[in-house]
This record gives structure tokens, sequence and C-alpha cells, in this order.
């Protein structure tokens, strides 16, 4: 049942007919994408979507290979001097916005600045800089209290938030403000007068993009940008088995998400090609609002870690096929060499509801209305927060389950209103394993409160401090060692609950090719 329920159309899901495909056309791609975009500027979500989006349209100063190095993207390159102290970034020549002005070193200053205040990562580099500067049109300075070899890595990272350059009018909106008009310096124009909400997408080649030039590493985001194809289409289809049927007829060229359930039809299709084109994988998660009751209490949290089973999550999310999924997963990416085992039989023991329920009881949960908003039209999430559901419930949590659109689930995050005036209290949702790395990149694990990023706002002040220490630790040693405190912490503080590892697979007609590994990225990428 599980495994078969997020098939069927919740609320607010787009309507059956869909626009007109450009079927067979090699001047326009057409994606499915694995939701509608409702947010537009990928400085106010973290929602992967908007990611997508907003690196077709905005570039960033600098760009990250498959090995997680970053390297010159808009910049030309940087000198560090004073110990580290001192950071000189130079622009590239001839980079313009989309309505043809030049991109400014006061362009780039004003969209660090608000970028830096939406992501853990920004707020790290942030709290050790002393000034911020464009002396000139082509100069950005960084004046440092303490070396930061992480600079460049900070942005030009690639998960969500993305450090997008836009122009100084833009930026200077506060980062909790979405800007809407979208005025990049990317490879394509976002042509808002052709959207369809909840239906279409539309971008176009930007003539006066000019790409970083050829030499050095090409791939997830770093390498020239060639806008090969003039006009990318994303279509939002009402269910997984439209979409697999308009892809095997040639309808739409490239699906972001396949379910497992119908990965094996595909696999069949001699014009089909299906990657996992994300080796990190995407770690799911429940997320609470720590504002206010009963997840302001950790107690209450700590008890819930053993209602939730990772096995039974991720099965849902991506079937029988352990290739697909891994359960023991901690605070960290599996992958990551900060990553450990400290702790993780809280995940990994037997799970026990009659215990929970005694633990909640023992912590104070007096049987409080629980909101849990769930997307309806994301089928990985609606699977994770169906099982996350039935966890709660035999738990004895006095859950209010909401299943809505994903647009609107994220709108509602934004609220820090109790639930009787139309707050939440916890959600599932899904990262790219990029984003849990290490400390450095891991917003979800912040707790500075009102200013953590994303949605939750933990309080933890120990779990800052082992942060702090990592940026400063000298080794790796050192920094694995760290992460394990972290890691210890983090099961006693409980930001969330890691609900397990999945990975993606994505398929393409063959004649699409120039696919590069990590999330969907369309330049670089041809027709024939």
């Amino acid at each position: 049942m599980l495994r078969r329920s997020f098939l069927r159309l919740g609320p607010g899901l787009a309507p059956l007919v869909r626009p007109a495909l450009a079927q067979g056309s090699r001047d326009t791609l057409t994606f499915v994408p694995q939701v509608d975009l409702a947010i537009l500027d990928p400085v106010f979500t973290r929602g992967s979507v908007t990611r997508n989006h907003g690196y077709l349209v905005f570039d960033t100063l600098y760009g990250i290979d498959e090995h997680f190095a970053a390297h010159p993207q808009m910049a030309a390159g940087h000198v560090v001097a004073d110990d580290g102290k001192l950071w000189t970034i130079t622009l590239r020549e001839g980079l313009r916005f989309h309505d043809d002005s030049p991109v400014l070193a006061r362009d780039c200053v004003a969209s660090i600045r608000r970028w830096a205040r939406a992501d853990g990562f920004g707020q790290a580099l942030m709290a050790v800089t002393d000034d911020l500067s464009a002396p000139d049109d082509t100069t950005i300075r960084f004046r440092l209290q303490k070396p930061f070899p992480l600079l460049a890595l900070a942005l030009g990272k690639p998960g969500a938030n993305m450090c997008a350059i836009m122009p100084e009018r833009l930026a200077s909106q506060q980062h909790n403000r979405q800007v809407t008009e979208m005025v990049g310096s990317g490879p394509y124009r976002f042509r808002a007068d052709q959207r369809l909400a909840g239906a279409r997408v539309v971008y176009e080649k930007f003539d006066g993009y000019v790409p970083r030039p050829a030499g050095g590493p090409v791939g997830l985001t770093t390498g020239p940008k060639v806008a090969h194809i003039p006009r990318i289409e994303w279509h939002v289809m009402p269910d997984a088995a439209t979409a697999t049927s308009a892809l095997r007829q040639s309808e739409v060229d490239w699906i972001e998400q396949i379910s497992s359930d119908l990965l094996p039809l595909l696999r069949r299709d001699a014009g089909i090609a299906t990657a996992i084109k994300d080796p990190e994988g995407s770690i799911g998660f429940i997320r609470f609002n720590q504002l206010h009751p009963p997840f302001d209490n950790p107690g209450i949290r700590r008890a819930l870690l053993g209602a939730i089973d990772q096995t039974a999550s991720m099965m849902a999310v991506a079937g029988e096929d352990e290739s697909l999924w891994r359960d023991g997963v901690g605070f960290f990416t599996p992958s990551s060499p900060m990553a450990n085992d400290a702790g993780i039989a809280v995940m990994t023991s037997p799970r026990d509801m009659t215990k929970v329920r005694r633990d909640l009881e023992a912590a104070g949960y007096r049987g409080e209305r629980v909101v849990m908003l769930g997307a309806g039209d994301l089928p990985t999430l609606t699977a994770l927060s169906e099982v996350t559901a039935d966890a709660l419930r035999r738990a004895g949590i006095n859950l209010d389950f909401q299943v809505m659109d994903w647009g609107t689930v994220l709108s509602r995050l934004t609220s820090r209103e109790p639930n009787d005036k139309g707050g939440w209290n916890l959600y599932c949702s899904s990262t790219d394993g990029a984003n849990m790395l290490n400390p450095a990149a891991h917003a979800a694990i912040r707790g500075n409160g009102a200013r953590a990023p994303g949605y939750g706002w933990p309080t933890a002040p120990k779990l800052e401090d082992l942060r702090s220490a990592w940026f400063d630790a000298a080794t790796l040693a050192d920094q694995q060692r760290i992460c394990r405190e972290i890691q210890m912490q983090a099961w006693q503080d409980v930001p969330y609950i890691p609900a397990g590892l999945f990975l993606q697979t994505t398929a393409y007609r063959t004649s699409v090719s120039g696919v590069i590994p990590g999330f969907p990225a369309f330049y670089n990428v041809r027709k024939g």
C-alpha cells in the first residue's frame, strides 16, 4: 500500500489537461521536474526544484567539480594575502545580466550579503568577515578576522541555498522576502510571460551569456556552461505513470525522477537511457518546528527517535531493491569523510512503540494536537510522509496530517505562528547528499534559533560550539573527531530525524546527450 499510494492525485495538483508539447523539435528540450516550480528565488528557499531553476537563470562566482573542489566561474580568479585574511576576487570580462546591464562587483557584494543571511555556510563566512566591499567595478574584497580557507567553496556551494548573482537592486531586498523578477546572469532567461502555474515553465537561451573559457574541470556547476538548446520547457505531469508514458512516446525528452515501480519498464525501452546521476544520493528527514509546543521540548523529540524505522521509510520511498537505498544513516552523508556511526544504535535498534509511548509521557507529551504538513504531488515525499504519519499515530501522537501540493507546503513553512494560527509542527523532506557532507554545508544542524537557516529554528548552543570548532580544526582527523561529537550531540538536541538515504534514477531519450552527473543542469546538453 505504501509503495502504490503515492501515485494517486492529491489536492492542488496539475490538471490532467496539459499544454501542447513541442514534440520532436531539436530546438526545444521538454523536461518533467519532480514537482512544480512554485518559488522562483533560489535564495529565499532551500527547495531543490528552485535550486535547479536557479542554475538555469543565475550564475555563481565559483563552481564545484565532481570532487567538491571550487573553481572560478564568474570570477576570473582570486589572490589571497595577509596570511589568509585578505581575499581579492576579480570578475571575468563580458559578464552581463539578462536586462543587458553589466555585472559589476557591487552587484556581487549585494548578492553575497543577501545569500549569507539565508544560508548556514554564508553565515559562517560572514561571522569572520570584517569587511566585504567592491573597491571598483571588477573587484570584490573580503577582509577577514582570521583565515577562512573554504571561502571559494562557500560562494560556489551547489546545494540550496545557492549564492545566485543578481543585480544590486534585487539583491538589496531582504532574504526573507522573495525576489520574483528573474533578472539573472546565467545561460538561460526565464520567460515569465510564458509560465503557466502548475503546468509549464519556459526558459530561452541568453545570447549575451559568456561561458567561462575552456580548460580545467567540467562537471556539476563548474566549467563552460554552453546553452546548445535554444529553448527549455518544464512540464508538470499529473502523476508518474503519465510522465513515463509521455517519455516513451517521445512527448517529453527527460524526466527528473523515476519511481522504482516504473523503472523496469523504462530499462526495457531501447530509446530511453536511465541513470543514477547523483551518487551522493538524497537524505530523507523529519523536521520539527521548535518554536512551539510540543517540539520545543527536546525530550519529546528524543522520544520519537525510537518511532522512526529507516528501513520501512526507505522501502516506501525507493522499493525493495536495496541497491537504491540505505538505512543506518546518521547526520552526515554516508559517502562523506565526516560520516560516522556514533550513537547510531538509536536508529538501528528494534523499534518498540510501547517504549516510545512511555518515553513521550515521561517527557511531558499530553496529547497536544500536532500539525504535520505533507506533500501530495512529490512521490518520494508523499511516501515518506505517509510512513512517518503512520509511525507517529502508532506512537500516540495526536496527529493532524494535512496533505497539499509542495508549493503550498513551502509557503506554510515560512510561518512562525502556532498551529492554531496557520502554523505547523513538523514535515518530511529530503535534500541532496551534497548538502550534508560536512558542518559547513549542513544547514539543518544549525542551532542558532530564530536565525537558523531553513525552517524549524532550533536552539542548540552545544551544536553551534562544535560546528565552530570544526572550522578551526587543523587536520582531517580532528574534523572527524568533532563530527562524531556533533552526531552524539545531535541525538540529544534532535534538530531533525534522519530517515535514510535513497538514490534517484533519472530517465531521458537517447537523443539527449551531455547530461552531467548531479542535479539536472541544462547547460552543455544537446538534443540530436
